[in-house]
């Protein structure tokens, strides 16, 4: 028998005895990682979701209902994974965090608060382990990064929600102190992001590995921009030396399957390629930052991590690229299409399904992953995980109040994955 038509077989099967429809949504309910047989692979359903600026208030408010209605999402497509996009870090001395409490807590709140919390009567809860670690966006660099003649380093109050829940508008003071940060935030931790994982899954957060902190000018070759005139460098020395290239951060975590597998989850949330000038700085940090996935997956010797340890991905690992990349390979203002020529044209990661909407949206194509237009959020395995189905998520999208309105400006992408045991 073909090998791709026992996939498909043995994918039907599992998904006939652990899957039922959910008619509600118009989505399955599997019960977890489960053994696809024969081998011992194991399926596991990833997502990533750009939640839209959800912050820490947001997340003490058990009754916000924007949230309540992304958990409703969440409960529907049920991940085992998930990638949270635009979710604060709880930095210290941000809005809505005290300067004693600990950090980094977001990620569980939304598990707990929300996701573990069934939304509406036919909901199951969702019982997650979250990680999340410091982010660049709104951290004051010290230096005139935007090149406006002052260095900012104050944040102001942001504005409050609109009544729905949607995120307050940005103020100009708040853009001014944004443009002079590691990575664009009018606050700190603002834009950040969460890894929840199925609590019968093992994160192995002593291997864990950030690169938060790397410089962009590390990496050969790096698109970094120049003068106001096209001559010359847009970072004076100083600058330069320790501007980074993630706006956000990079991460590579590790998780372990019931079937033995480690997965490694690189994550990241690369600056959009707009709100800039002719330099096009954000859309060269852009580039920059998909291109780090290519560099690292591939061996690159530059790469240090945040513990100041060398190296890259070790050869032969599985690994799952998630993110929104802010970059689409056939439209919108990317730098020189980083997805086509660094991640679809790579041999090392599975491009073979391509996520298609499971319901029409007027103005939008059926693989754009966003309101405006654009395929920029993705779940790329690497080449040895079989992808059973993959969907772009618009099903349930629920009124709240009186105007219909979605929770966010993206929409959820998923994956069902089928991962090799050790040794397949």
């Amino acid at each position: 028998m073909p090998r791709i038509l026992w996939y498909m077989l043995a994918a039907i099967d599992l998904l006939a005895a652990i899957a039922p429809t959910c008619a509600a949504a118009g989505a399955t309910e599997p019960d977890g990682p489960s053994e696809a047989g024969g081998r011992g692979a194991t399926v596991v359903r990833v997502a990533e979701f750009n939640v839209q600026d959800v912050r820490t208030p947001d997340l003490l408010n058990r009754e916000h209902p924007r949230l309540k209605q992304i958990a409703g999402v969440l409960q529907r497509i049920r991940p085992n994974v998930v990638l949270i996009s635009e979710i604060a870090y709880d930095a210290p001395g941000a809005p809505g965090v005290e300067a004693d409490q600990e950090p980094g807590q977001n990620g569980q709140r939304l598990a707990d608060n929300f996701l573990a919390v069934p939304q509406e009567p036919d909901l199951k809860p969702l019982r997650y382990r979250a990680f999340m670690a410091p982010v660049n966006t709104g951290m004051p660099s010290g230096f005139d990064l935007n090149n406006d003649g002052t260095v900012t380093a104050r944040f102001p109050a942001p504005n409050p929600n609109g009544p729905m829940g949607t995120p307050g508008a940005q103020s100009a003071a708040g853009r001014a102190y944004a443009g002079d940060c590691w990575g664009f935030g009018t606050f700190p931790g603002q834009y950040g992001m969460a890894l929840l994982v199925d609590e019968r899954l093992e994160i192995l957060e002593d291997q864990v590995r950030t690169f938060r902190l790397l410089p962009w000018d590390y990496m050969p070759g790096a698109f970094l921009p120049p003068g106001p005139d096209g001559e010359g460098s847009w970072y004076d020395d100083d600058e330069r030396a320790l501007v980074r290239l993630s706006s956000k951060s990079h991460w590579d975590v590790p998780v372990r399957l019931p079937n033995g597998a480690v997965v490694h989850f690189l994550c990241s949330h690369p600056s959009p390629p707009a709100f800039d000038g002719p330099e096009k700085r954000n859309a060269r940090r852009n580039h920059d930052e998909i291109r780090f996935w290519a560099n690292y997956i591939e061996g690159s010797t530059y790469i240090v991590d945040d513990a100041g340890h060398p190296g890259s991905l070790e050869p032969g690992a599985l690994f799952v690229i998630l993110g929104d990349l802010n970059a689409d390979p056939d439209e919108g203002s990317s730098f020189k299409d980083p997805i086509g020529t660094l991640l679809f044209s790579n041999p090392r990661i599975n491009t073979s399904a391509t996520p298609v909407a499971d319901r029409a949206w007027p103005g939008l194509e059926a693989d754009d992953t966003s309101t405006f237009g654009l395929r920029v959020d993705y779940v790329l395995p690497s080449k040895a995980i079989p992808v059973i189905r993959a969907s772009v998520w618009r099903t349930g999208w629920r009124s709240i109040g009186r105007r219909r309105a979605v929770p966010s400006d993206h929409f959820p992408v998923w994956a069902e994955l089928r991962i090799p045991a050790p040794g397949d």
